[in-house]
């Protein structure tokens, strides 16, 4: 996996469509309706802490973790800007060591798909419930399988900004692996200049997620479309997946 150096200048930028306030209200949305408190709350690939923030603006004892030092250094700038105390810490997923325990851990927009190896996901999941107190909740999203085979697929798609002019392909195989080639074109003067990344996501089935969180030690609870409470339609492009840290 990549560590998203050149991406986490313009993150934020690409994913304006994105309302974290409203995504962190719907995380708790869900907490409530288990009747479970967050207590100390992990999030988990936290990315430029959007989310992060968003969750300690409502109350939440929460601290982020991601593998991008690049990413992290755009979260604690945003977190010192809205005068908020967040500890970030630089690790993968698939290795996490925590401190201590946590009552709660989220982790949003796909990251579990960035992990292109099933030993991969199996460590995270591990690692979650290692560090998750009984009875905790973990809930997270991933990219549905329906996502990369009919909207990701082998097409492109180009992004206008007032920052950078991005330029995004994807190839996907018959595995689900969907390689990801990203090319920005930032304003230098009259000319621009030109950066480069790249990075694959996978899909997962639910049936090879469901028997990995049951290895971890976590029990299926609920499957939701994305920002709903309701089963996910046939067509839908992100699953959000709630589960209990068994006793």
């Amino acid at each position: 996996m990549s560590s998203y150096g050149v991406f986490a200048d313009f993150y934020d930028e690409l994913t304006m469509n994105v309302n974290y306030r409203e995504r962190a209200e719907y995380v708790l949305s869900i907490l409530r309706s288990l009747g479970h408190e967050p207590g100390l709350c992990l999030d988990l690939a936290c990315g430029t802490g959007e989310l992060t923030v968003e969750l300690k603006s409502l109350g939440v004892d929460v601290y982020g973790v991601d593998g991008s030092e690049e990413m992290l250094s755009v979260a604690l700038e945003k977190s010192a800007e809205r005068g908020l105390d967040i500890l970030f810490l630089c690790q993968k997923m698939q290795s996490l060591d925590l401190y201590g325990t946590i009552d709660t851990c989220v982790c949003t927009l796909d990251s579990i798909n960035h992990l292109t190896e099933i030993a991969d996901v199996q460590a995270a999941f591990d690692r979650v419930s290692l560090f998750m107190n009984p009875g905790g909740y973990f809930i997270f999203d991933v990219n549905t399988p329906y996502k990369h085979r009919e909207v990701l697929a082998d097409n492109t798609f180009v992004y206008d900004t007032d920052e950078v002019f991005c330029v995004w392909q994807n190839s996907t195989d018959s595995t689900g692996l969907t390689d990801i080639d990203l090319s920005f074109f930032v304003p230098d003067g009259e000319l621009y200049e030109r950066f480069d990344e790249s990075f694959s996501e996978r899909a997962y089935t639910r049936e090879e997620l469901t028997e990995m969180l049951r290895k971890a030690g976590f029990e299926l609870v609920a499957v939701y479309g994305d920002m709903t409470l309701e089963p996910p339609r046939e067509d839908e492009q992100r699953a959000v997946y709630v589960v209990r840290k068994r006793t």
